[in-house]
């Protein structure tokens, strides 16, 4: 596997949580986490819910898990960490975006053709998750 891929050491995903990463295609970049589930399986989702997408799942600490499912913090949005699923919520019927991921020798790397691996952590774009959806029309 090319070193340039790498994102992290397989033992370090957790399995009640979540570790999270950046990611660039071209210009633009954007944040993934990565769950280790039951079985040693490593997945990886986009690091917001489908129902307002500037929300992210992890903010940096990693992401909620309760019951063995992704939470939304924002909305109470669950997420199954197996496919991305979303069984309970506002988004009821969605399914998280993913990426390609494998696990070789130990370690995790990003396969996903369309990405580039940029680093561990935030973007660094501003977060707009913790605002009012209220605009100045009060809708």
């Amino acid at each position: 596997m090319n070193d340039e891929r790498r994102i992290i050491a397989a033992d370090d995903v957790p399995s009640d949580g979540t570790v999270l990463f950046t990611v660039r295609a071209g210009t633009e970049t954007s944040e993934a986490i990565l769950t280790r589930l039951g079985n040693g399986t490593v997945v990886a989702f986009e690091n917001s819910c489908p129902h307002w997408t500037d929300v992210r799942l992890d903010k940096g600490s990693g992401a909620y898990v309760r019951n063995g499912e992704l939470v939304c913090q924002k909305h109470g949005a669950t997420f199954q960490r197996d496919s991305g699923y979303c069984d309970f919520g506002p988004c009821e019927g969605a399914v998280l975006s993913t990426f390609d991921v494998t696990v070789a020798d130990g370690e995790v790397y990003l396969t996903d053709d369309e990405f580039s691996f940029e680093h561990l952590g935030e973007s660094g774009d501003h977060d707009l998750s913790t605002g009012s959806r209220i605009d100045f029309t009060g809708s």
